[in-house]
């Protein structure tokens, strides 16, 4: 459940020492060291460690920097996917202009692709910078305990930002976020400030994640799905209000489902937390389950959403749509097969940076089936 942690001998219990003696390979076994927990890993992206502190990736440089330990502590690198579902949820309203649509004559007006362009934007940096980089702040804040067994390099457990500078960092977020919603609600003339509504209820789940006396981080399922709607739902549902009003339950119901798909990036995340999970009482779904069992929850969340979507596509005479994201299954399988099953602890990294992609695809193109289909 926290950013990283070694996985030590001390779980033996939950297969952790027979699991990583089964499956590494004997040429590997001299670089595994199960008192510390260390596991031999494929080689990470972005390796100058400049360039993976201001990204907020582990193993970054030390930069006292303020711009930079603040960045850090945001994470930019986690804005990146919930960018690209606001504009998945623009698309779904079907009111989304282009400035120039190379495939549509009716969609070329400058002016309104322009200002459709701006509001999208900015509700990309409401999303990203403002939502997440709070989410991870605060996160940051009460696993500064945790990280200070598996990451203490990071800002706070180091001691690179005060508890006061941690503060403002937050109250900048939350309230300059709050205040860009308002401004796109009024932007957008709406009567009901649905993209402030949206805005706020993201903020209290990213603090209830993470703070006790909830903390859904606690628990591996209220944690996992908390990820998924915040990373999936409630993006795709600020891109839509921004551009429409008109709620659907359809409009509701597709991107939940898809935040189930958010159930498999939390686990993945948490294979190798499992000491430090243990040691402050969050029950990860490896810790309760084991490896084995919830590397086939990982194959699950990521594979029964694109059957339930494509389902409801079917329902409504989008074959071709629904047919597409039917066949993303294909190298989810693949990945899951040659990368996943082969180690999880090992080949976390490769296998979220290579199905993550697909995930989006299957999203977008629900996206723009319903932004595009006739009611």
């Amino acid at each position: 459940m926290s950013n990283s942690s070694p996985v030590s001998s001390s779980l033996d219990l939950f297969g952790t020492d027979q699991y990583l003696l089964k499956h590494t390979k004997p040429s590997q076994l001299t670089k595994l060291n199960l008192q510390t927990g260390t596991s031999p890993r494929n080689e990470e992206p972005f390796q100058d460690a400049s360039i993976r502190q201001v990204l907020g990736i582990k193993n970054a440089a030390h930069d006292l920097d303020k711009w930079k330990v603040h960045l850090q502590l945001m994470k930019p690198i986690t804005w990146i996917p919930l960018s690209l579902i606001v504009m998945c949820g623009a698309a779904s309203s079907g009111n989304y202009h282009w400035i120039y649509n190379p495939f549509d004559v009716n969609d070329r007006d400058i002016v309104l692709g322009t200002t459709d362009a701006m509001k999208a934007l900015l509700t990309v940096i409401l999303a990203g910078p403002m939502s997440e980089g709070f989410a991870q702040t605060i996160n940051d804040w009460y696993d500064k305990d945790i990280d200070a067994i598996n990451e203490p390099d990071r800002p706070i457990p180091s001691g690179a930002i005060k508890p006061q500078e941690v503060f403002s960092q937050l109250s900048f977020l939350l309230f300059g976020g709050l205040g860009i919603a308002a401004f796109l609600d009024s932007w957008a003339n709406h009567e009901t400030y649905t993209v402030t509504m949206i805005a706020t209820v993201g903020y209290i789940i990213s603090y209830i994640y993470s703070a006790p006396p909830l903390k859904l981080k606690q628990n591996g399922w209220s944690g996992a799905l908390a990820i998924g709607v915040c990373y999936i739902s409630f993006p795709w549902w600020c891109g839509l209000s921004v551009f429409s009003e008109d709620f659907t339950l359809t409009n509701v119901l597709i991107p939940l489902t898809w935040a189930i798909t958010g159930i498999s990036n939390a686990v993945m995340n948490d294979f190798k937390s499992v000491e430090g999970d243990k040691k402050f009482g969050l029950m990860s779904i490896p810790l309760m389950y084991g490896f084995d069992i919830a590397s086939y929850i990982v194959i699950a969340s990521k594979n029964i959403p694109p059957v339930l979507v494509s389902s409801y596509l079917y329902s409504i005479d989008e074959a071709a749509y629904a047919t597409a994201i039917l066949l993303l299954l294909v190298p989810h399988i693949y990945l899951q097969k040659t990368v996943l099953l082969e180690d999880p602890l090992k080949n976390d990294v490769k296998y979220v940076a290579s199905s993550s992609p697909i995930d989006f695809l299957g999203v977008l193109l629900s996206a723009l089936c319903l932004g595009n289909h006739v009611w």
